[in-house]
């Protein structure tokens, strides 16, 4: 299981990568992993503002569909348009190509209350 140690992690399987004050977010390996085939990705959150633990989109696999949460407060401002024609790049490449959203971070320090890897490690069993 791919656990990258510079990330962030939520509970809901979010990770977030701060850049500054904007954030990358996708889902995690164990999570696209649990997921199965992605077939396609529901975002239409472009430009609204979203509080932590809101949902922000849909991921739908091939077994079900799961909302996507918003890991902390912030403005999207960006969508991976990429995954409309590619959606199995969250399952690929998860951490890469496989990015979801890029958030405006409202308090950038939010992102410290987020797992380290250590600790999503031990949520997920790892």
């Amino acid at each position: 299981m791919n656990i990258p140690e510079e990330l962030r992690y939520t509970e809901e399987h979010e990770w977030v990568k701060l850049d500054g004050n904007i954030a990358t977010v996708g889902i995690t390996d164990f999570a696209q992993s649990e997921l199965g085939d992605i077939v396609y990705l529901e975002i239409d959150t472009l430009d609204a503002e979203i509080n932590s633990n809101e949902v922000f989109g849909t991921v739908e696999a091939v077994k079900t569909v799961s909302d996507l949460f918003m890991p902390v407060n912030g403005k999207v401002v960006d969508v991976n348009s990429s995954l409309e024609d590619n959606p199995e790049a969250v399952n690929d490449d998860p951490y890469g190509e496989g990015w979801i959203i890029k958030i405006e971070v409202s308090n950038p320090s939010d992102i410290d209350a987020l797992m380290n890897s250590e600790e999503y490690k031990n949520l997920i069993g790892s």
